[in-house]
């Protein structure tokens, strides 16, 4: 199975790298609230990008004694790490940030310059996330973004992907608070933006967060890989029925274990053969599945895939 690369978060680490700094000299320059929470916004992605890009290089090492299915799965934890580093560093921050410039009421210097930033910011996050959303739709052309979100098992996809409709709405949240805070002279305003973009972030990395635990504890194939393994082990001629079959994704690969009920044969050498061709012809027309393993069973009564 080809290796995933990791050109997109590079290229995500340097735009975040460049927008980061922007918006801290911003922040400084005009004592925007909104501002600030949205440099330290910038600042965890960076790190969130190096820690998916350590965990991608963990999940490539080769099986071990003590990994004897490979580290695959290894990318999953580094992804709740930053959906955790999100919600505390990026939402949490942002919200203290606003509550303590609500009774501040630090004044607002030079908007239009946070405005430019923010302006920029926006259509650099925008060309990351069209960037992310044309991956998703080469990879599941036939699914929405909100049925792809529930069903993918790429979790760091996952995480770069709800990165950046955070940056992007995040971003929206602080050119309306920054734009009102210069035209009513209120600086409560862009405290209130520094508390929503904080909600915001809190909510999405709530989200993200919620959908790698279930990949930590472990999820079957996406349904479509699933249904499709099931069709085309029914439809071989040596398998007379499904018993149960499981299946579990392990990283990038996908494990299936097969309970079936064989048609006879003359010999157990040559139902063991037989066996073979059909893991063999598996692994050929499904490249994700690294391991098969299948039990020859006899029908019970009332059995049905799982």
């Amino acid at each position: 199975m080809k290796e995933e690369s990791p050109k997109a978060i590079f290229y995500a680490l340097a735009a975040n790298l460049g927008i980061a700094i922007c918006k801290f000299a911003a922040a400084s320059f005009t004592g925007s609230g909104s501002m600030f929470a949205e440099a330290i916004h910038s600042t965890a992605d960076c790190g969130n990008q190096l820690l998916l890009l350590f965990g991608l290089r963990q999940a490539r090492r080769p099986a071990s004694p003590l990994h004897p299915m490979g580290r695959g799965r290894e990318i999953n934890f580094y992804s709740l790490l930053v959906a955790l580093l999100l919600f505390f560093v990026g939402g949490a921050f942002s919200v203290y940030e606003g509550v303590h410039r609500l009774f501040a009421r630090e004044p607002l210097q030079f908007a239009y310059v946070a405005l430019a930033v923010l302006g920029v910011s926006v259509v650099l996050e925008a060309l990351s996330l069209w960037g992310a959303l044309k991956e998703i739709r080469k990879r599941h052309p036939d699914k929405g973004m909100w049925r792809w979100f529930r069903e993918t098992r790429e979790s760091e996809l996952l995480v770069v992907a709800g990165e950046d409709i955070a940056a992007l709405a995040g971003l929206a949240i602080a050119f309306v608070a920054v734009l009102l805070t210069m035209v009513t002279g209120n600086p409560v305003w862009d405290a209130l933006g520094s508390i929503g973009v904080g909600l915001l972030l809190m909510m999405i990395a709530w989200l993200v967060a919620r959908e790698v635990k279930s990949m930590i504890v472990g999820e079957s194939a996406s349904p479509e890989v699933r249904g499709a393994i099931e069709a085309h082990l029914r439809a071989r001629a040596e398998i007379r029925g499904i018993v149960n079959m499981i299946t579990l994704q392990w990283g990038r690969h996908v494990v299936v274990a097969v309970q079936a009920e064989m048609i006879d044969y003359a010999s157990g050498r040559a139902m063991v053969d037989a066996i073979n061709v059909i893991e063999e012809d598996l692994q050929a027309t499904f490249p994700q599945v690294r391991w098969v393993f299948f039990e020859p069973e006899v029908a019970r009564s009332g059995a049905a895939s799982a």
